[in-house]
């Protein structure tokens, strides 16, 4: 009998264990469903690992939740804290927002419409009639670094900018400045005339239909120069573009009418006189150079000395300075096709397209690059549709 009596309690305890055992497991699950509920954070991301931002396109997502803290039941993990501060600082970590602009600076929506004030500024304009202002507008647009004063010519005050003072050329005039001091003692103006539309020995006369009849100033460097004084035209300056240190000693022969050095370091024959009186010549400030190079089109460093691949070609030089200095700008003749190795690089001469890969100074993809997104933003026009 007394054995009887000790079963039923037995198993009475038991069952009273079992059922005291469920009701505090059912307890606990709830507290755990309630606590992931109001405590996660749900992060979706696509199949490479890239956050997905409202307005994106569906995409195949996986679902992590994350808890913000550690519950109660775990207090006796050794590990909660450092678990705790992990996930805090994780869920803590901005998200990384689209990038606006490009490693250089640039706009990446260059398909975008002028801002507002821009936009009621010039809707006025009839077309035809020069906007104000336009260009360095539009690149200040697209490349907000973009800084418009920069005087276009080297003037009495050239040892003071420090832009250029501190690299050699062609990025600045680091032990230039007597050769410069001579020439400037001789051209005394440092004026800028107010249209800009010829470079290195491109001919105008017999040319006007495709180029235009006028041209205001012809940057060249002694290389480029031309060498027949019949080809130069009545009214425009001589300015020039200085690569290298022989490039400046090369101008002082021109102003002061010496006679030019074949060896002083030219990679070809050059032109022996310019049919330009001291007043009529300039030098193009090397900081166009300098920013064409590295702030525009980014190519390298080099310490801050010319090397492969690191030079602009002239008609990027002189697009950057028009983009300092004229309203609007637009171009003719840019652009190389690459794809066609045998065409005329130039339309006066007959060398091939190819020869601009023998170019060990300069990278014409890159500039190409820099050209569209000039075109493309509408900064420039390109009237002939090489770009």
């Amino acid at each position: 009998m007394g054995l009887l009596v000790f079963m039923r309690n037995l198993l009475l305890a038991l069952c009273l264990f079992l059922v005291l055992g469920f009701l505090y497991y059912s307890a606990w699950k709830l507290h755990l469903l309630k606590w992931e509920d109001s405590n996660s954070v749900v992060l979706s991301f696509d199949s490479v690992g890239h956050t997905i931002g409202s307005g994106r396109r569906e995409r195949k997502t996986v679902t992590l939740v994350l808890p913000l803290s550690v519950p109660s039941h775990l207090a006796a993990d050794p590990g909660k804290d450092r678990v705790q501060k992990e996930l805090k600082e994780t869920m803590a970590a901005p998200v990384p927002a689209i990038p606006k602009y490009d490693k250089l600076g640039f706009l990446l929506n260059l398909d975008s419409k002028l801002p507002p004030e821009l936009a009621s500024k010039y809707a006025n304009f009839s077309e035809g009639v020069c906007k104000p202002g336009y260009a360095s507008a539009l690149m200040t647009v697209i490349f907000p670094k973009f800084s418009k004063p920069a005087p276009m010519f080297l003037d009495d005050s050239f040892r003071k900018w420090a832009r250029i003072r501190d690299f050699v050329p062609p990025f600045g005039i680091k032990g230039q400045d007597n050769l410069i001091k001579a020439i400037l003692s001789a051209t005394k103006d440092y004026r800028l005339t107010p249209a800009l539309d010829r470079l290195n020995s491109a001919p105008v006369k017999g040319f006007e239909k495709d180029v235009g009849g006028k041209t205001t100033l012809r940057i060249t460097y002694p290389e480029g120069a031309i060498q027949k004084m019949e080809q130069y035209e009545k009214d425009s300056l001589f300015v020039l573009a200085g690569f290298k240190w022989q490039d400046f000693k090369w101008l002082k022969y021109i102003v002061y009418k010496e006679k030019v050095s074949a060896s002083d370091g030219f990679w070809k024959s050059v032109a022996t006189r310019v049919p330009r009186e001291p007043h009529e010549i300039r030098i193009l400030n090397p900081y166009f150079i300098q920013e064409a190079a590295f702030s525009f089109i980014g190519l390298p460093f080099n310490n801050g000395l010319m090397g492969r691949g690191n030079i602009p070609t002239l008609g990027s030089v002189a697009i950057t300075m028009a983009l300092h200095n004229c309203d609007e700008v637009a171009v003719a003749g840019f652009g190389y096709d690459m794809s066609s190795p045998n065409a005329p690089l130039h339309y006066y001469e007959n060398i091939k397209m190819s020869a601009i890969k023998e170019s060990w100074t300069h990278n014409i993809q890159r500039e190409k690059e820099f050209l569209r997104k000039l075109v493309k933003a509408r900064v420039i026009t390109d009237l002939t549709s090489g770009i």
